[in-house]
């Protein structure tokens, strides 16, 4: 795997034509002799503006949770990771690292909440007040991130000595949550609704966002419906409205969209990037190491907005004909150009014409001609753009949350409510009609929702919730929210059999597959027609939490482990 190139983002305020955060690397201050002016303090906040306190990302590209779903698998060393193989442990360096970031962020907070008085008599009060609550925000999000990843956990309010922070038990997740939802409140009332200039700052809208994402995993529907509700209610400045096109939106074009309410800057010639080989095809220069799973492709619907099991549309010959636009928006169909070649894994298909070259050339996204070519026969395109393969680097903004997810969140909390009204349609039809390009009155140009009944409604949201966000870090966690993750991440990942033993009558899929009423499809019934390319495992008795670090129960004998670690 490729190394992620992020450097420290400390900045200058407004600068980089105050069309994004500046990513000019610098130290991290001390309190001894910072916080002494208003460019101190914005400094101090600017550093916690990093990818890697808002999303961690893997190196191999992409969001680096979606690898610990049923969406996605990463061929490398022996398969899979420690989360989908049940082999999660509390010494496990992801685990420790996400840990670790977390509350390196919260005590950076916590150190400018208590020194920020230090520059009251030069900085104007309007901007400390501003200034604290984006700090406030970025605290509170570090522990939604740690409540829903391990439970219960330290909740630290101010700096420790060592001896202090090795003598901390735990608070429980529910107080967390409530004291959560006070400084969610300060930080959208305190948060300006727009800085202008597309400046990147948190913002009213990115408080209230948020504050509905953590309701929305706590289970508690009235404040996610509240909150969601107050995003799409905001008007003039800093309001949001879906992007006209949901493929450009992940490319460097849409990152000054409507849509989006947070996202964290990169950019190559500030060093602020990463290599993405790993995600491109080998025709373009990469591995083809990440990969789409089947489930993925699978859960897309038809365009009659029926699953593939219920519709007369589907042919598992021709799996991308008449599906849900956003399917090949995030995967590349077969035998259609992508970064300069014709994209085709079939066996047969030992050469393919280059575009880019003018010519044809060995196709190496075929396992008949390069063995490591994508197993599953799928490759990520959203997102991905020509310059990746050109450069061999990726710079694209990370969106942390954008205006579909409010619109969704919306609508999964009012189902959960029993409250199915004329505003959760309008909700799920806003983002299904971007996705097939027409305006949301049109209800006969695409598969509009119309049905009020709360069990289909609910398997609609979770449906749309798992398209609509493909690649973009959420399903891991609806699947342990839903208590779904102890039936989709005990499903063995599937591809293609080895070229020798393709069935070519068959190709690229024997069937139809199984799809139950949770949206788990079911291979089991297509015998030697697939490959089992992993067994995934998930312990259901723990594996809902994740363990605490070992280091850090070994240093404070009050931080007990979590149950079965």
């Amino acid at each position: 795997m490729k190394k992620l190139f992020i450097t420290i983002l400390l900045l200058a305020f407004c600068s980089y034509s105050c069309k994004k955060l500046d990513l000019n690397p610098l130290s991290s201050p001390g309190s001894s002799n910072f916080y002494s002016n208003q460019n101190e303090l914005e400094l101090a906040v600017n550093d916690l503006y990093r990818l890697d306190f808002w999303t961690p990302v893997k190196e191999s590209t992409g969001a680096w949770e979606e690898f610990f779903s049923d969406n996605c698998f990463y061929r490398g060393g022996s398969g899979g990771n420690p989360v989908i193989a049940g082999s999660l442990s509390s010494s496990d360096g992801n685990v420790q690292t996400f840990y670790q970031n977390c509350y390196k962020a919260i005590a950076r907070a916590n150190t400018f909440l208590e020194n920020k008085n230090k520059a009251a008599s030069n900085t104007p009060a309007a901007i400390m007040t501003r200034l604290e609550a984006e700090m406030r925000l970025i605290r509170a999000f570090q522990y939604t991130k740690l409540i829903t990843h391990f439970g219960d956990v330290p909740l630290i309010l101010k700096t420790q000595t060592i001896e202090e922070a090795s003598n901390v038990g735990k608070t429980t997740k529910a107080d967390i949550y409530n004291f959560l939802k006070s400084e969610y409140d300060f930080a959208v009332q305190n948060l300006p609704q727009s800085y202008g200039a597309a400046v990147k700052r948190l913002t009213k809208g990115a408080a209230l966002g948020l504050k509905a994402r953590t309701a929305l995993y706590m289970s508690d529907w009235e404040t996610a419906r509240t909150a969601s509700l107050a995003v799409m209610e905001l008007t003039g400045a800093g309001a949001y409205t879906l992007n006209n096109s949901y493929s450009t939106l992940f490319q460097k074009a849409g990152e000054q969209s409507t849509e989006i309410i947070l996202s964290i800057p990169r950019d190559q010639t500030q060093k602020v990037s990463s290599v993405p080989d790993d995600i491109l095809t080998r025709n373009a220069g990469g591995f083809g190491a990440t990969m789409p799973t089947r489930e993925l492709v699978d859960a897309f619907e038809c365009t009659d907005g029926k699953p593939i099991n219920e519709s007369s549309l589907y042919n598992p010959l021709n799996p991308f004909a008449n599906r849900d636009p956003r399917l090949a928006a995030t995967v590349v169909p077969f035998n259609t150009y992508w970064l300069g070649y014709n994209y085709t894994p079939h066996p047969d298909s030992t050469q393919v014409w280059s575009s880019k070259l003018g010519r044809k050339v060995n196709n190496n996204d075929t396992r008949s001609v390069a063995p490591f070519a994508s197993f599953t026969g799928f490759v990520f395109k959203k997102g991905i753009e020509q310059s990746w393969s050109d450069a061999h680097v990726e710079d694209n903004d990370a969106i942390i949350i954008r205006y579909a997810e409010i619109l969704i969140t919306y609508a999964e909390a009012k189902v959960e409510l029993g409250q199915a009204d004329a505003t959760v349609l309008d909700a799920l039809n806003k983002v299904r009609a971007r996705a097939y390009g027409v305006p949301v009155t049109q209800l006969a140009s695409y598969p509009a929702v119309t049905t009020t009944d709360l069990t289909e409604l609910k398997k609609i949201v979770r449906r749309e919730r798992r398209v609509e966000f493909a690649f973009e870090g959420l399903r891991y966690m609806d699947l342990i929210r839903w208590k779904l993750a102890e039936k989709a991440l005990t499903k063995p990942v599937i591809g293609l059999p080895d070229p020798a033993n393709q069935n070519r009558a068959k190709w690229p899929f024997p069937g139809v597959t199984p799809i139950d009423a949770d949206g788990i499809a079911d291979y089991s019934g297509f015998g030697s027609d697939v490959k089992i390319l992993f067994t995934r495992n998930f312990d259901k008795s723990k594996q809902y939490v994740w363990p605490l670090p070992a280091v850090e129960v070994r240093l404070n004998p009050k931080l007990t482990q979590n149950p079965n670690y």
